[in-house]
């Protein structure tokens, strides 16, 4: 149902700027015919990209399909927010429109020469204001499209933030406080990730020298014998107390299933907390960690179990969890977890996409409280689909505990 509704969407969307862009800014001729097949090109290229990368098929096939998705996309929204300035501006000008008939003129060949026939004199006649104000419309909605892609994409492709954040637990042991994870998520290694974005990332992590690392999901879009070589960096990671990791919805989506990355990943010294918590002792104290798989793994019998993951431990100590989707807050409330460290969201990745992510889960991005548990959702270090981030910069949370 999702993909019918996001194919119609797509169809749709290529309609409207066909009719915007080319219906009502060229007239019959072979300018418009051009400029339609260009458009019907491109929405090849973007099915070819759809369809390409579903098959293993190289980063070249990827690349133009989602930078066209990403233009397309702002192309749309902004000719949306333009109708109703050019449709005010449109009644203006048709009121105001008047053309007169161009004066004939009579040209001379030279000295003594006759006369032009008034008949045999061709003037252009002008560009309508409809015209200029249609195209004008298009040209501003061109550039302003072009140019946010192009911000998203050197936002996508860079480094990402490191954003340093304290956060206060109330039964915390004083003996924890100045604990620091290294909170990532959202890695999304694959077709037009190479491995520097992986080693990147490593680097970045190792800069902090955190005391726990934590990769809170959607590492991966393929299975390891498309990305393997990708993800090897990480066996690089450093940290006091080892790295974690849960599963995110898309490490479902392959055919194999997330169990072959949970090898993968633990031959790198990762481990995975699969619906499971371990003990992180630090000065003496002690702070339980605990994992639960994504809501994602109920269709193929890996649900979350939080009973599984938080039953039978002592009350008295803090709990972190980490958990893909910020929505999972409300089973984690039921449990007496303190903090929860989420991802997922991308902080909307595409605004205004950030709208709509806030009707799904409870936290977008950064610290909220939730049923009386503190939630950190990271707007991840990767993208998805289209290497595009406006408004949302890739992060990578520097967090420290204090009590």
């Amino acid at each position: 149902m999702i993909v019918l509704l996001f194919v119609a969407l797509v169809l749709l969307a290529h309609w409207y700027l066909w009719y915007r862009l080319v219906r009502r800014t060229t007239g019959r001729g072979w300018l418009r015919k051009a400029l339609t097949w260009a458009l019907v090109v491109l929405l090849a290229v973007l099915v070819t990209t759809f369809v390409g990368t579903r098959m293993g098929l190289e980063s070249w096939v990827a690349w133009p399909g989602y930078i066209w998705l990403a233009v397309m996309f702002y192309l749309t929204v902004i000719l949306l927010v333009l109708e109703i300035p050019r449709a005010v501006v449109s009644v203006f000008l048709r009121r105001r429109e008047r053309v007169p008939e161009p004066e004939p003129v009579a040209v001379m060949a030279g000295a003594g020469a006759p006369a032009v026939p008034e008949a045999a004199i061709v003037t252009p006649a002008p560009m309508s204001r409809r015209i200029f104000l249609e195209r004008t419309t298009a040209a501003v909605a061109g550039v302003s499209a072009l140019g946010t892609v192009g911000y998203g994409m050197t936002s996508a492709l860079g480094d990402p933030v490191i954003e340093r954040v304290g956060i206060t637990l109330p039964k915390l042991d004083p003996r924890l406080g100045g604990l620091r994870f290294a909170v990532v998520s959202d890695i999304h290694l694959g077709p037009l990730t190479g491995i520097g974005h992986t080693e990147r990332i490593v680097r970045m992590i190792n800069g902090l020298e955190a005391d726990v690392v934590a990769i809170v999901g959607d590492l991966v879009d393929g299975s390891v014998a498309q990305l393997g070589a990708l993800a090897r960096p990480l066996k690089n990671l450093e940290s006091r107390y080892g790295a974690y990791f849960v599963t995110g919805n898309h490490e479902y989506f392959t055919a194999e299933g997330p169990g072959e990355w949970i090898e993968e990943l633990g031959e790198l010294g990762v481990r995975s907390l699969r619906n499971e918590r371990v003990e992180i002792k630090h000065q003496g104290a002690v702070l339980d960690l605990a994992g639960v798989n994504d809501v994602g793994g109920a269709a193929s019998g890996d649900a979350p179990d939080f009973a599984k993951a938080l039953g039978g431990r002592d009350t008295s100590r803090s709990t972190v969890l980490l958990a893909h989707q910020p929505i999972q807050v409300e089973q984690a409330a039921r449990h007496g977890v303190d903090l929860q460290l989420s991802g997922h969201t991308h902080g909307g990745q595409i605004a205004p996409f950030n709208l709509v992510v806030g009707l799904q889960q409870p936290v977008v991005s950064g610290l909220a409280t939730v049923d009386g548990v503190q939630v950190y959702v990271t707007r991840g270090a990767g993208f998805w689909g289209p290497p595009v981030r406006v408004g949302s910069p890739p992060e990578i949370t520097m967090l420290e505990l204090r009590s």
